[in-house]
């Protein structure tokens, strides 16, 4: 299940982290790493996913 986590944070970052966490703080910071540069926004979300 992580490598289609992984597979929609590389496409969508915030759907990767959703999927893993839900609404929640990692959430909201990496909408907002997505809107500041769209591979912060990879990065962070890869990240979460693999931390949890």
């Amino acid at each position: 299940m992580d490598i289609i986590r992984i597979i929609f944070a590389i496409i969508l970052p915030p759907l990767g982290v959703f999927l893993q966490v839900g609404i929640g703080k990692h959430f909201w910071i990496n909408i907002l790493l997505t809107l500041l540069g769209y591979i912060p926004g990879i990065v962070h979300a890869v990240w979460v996913i693999a931390k949890k």
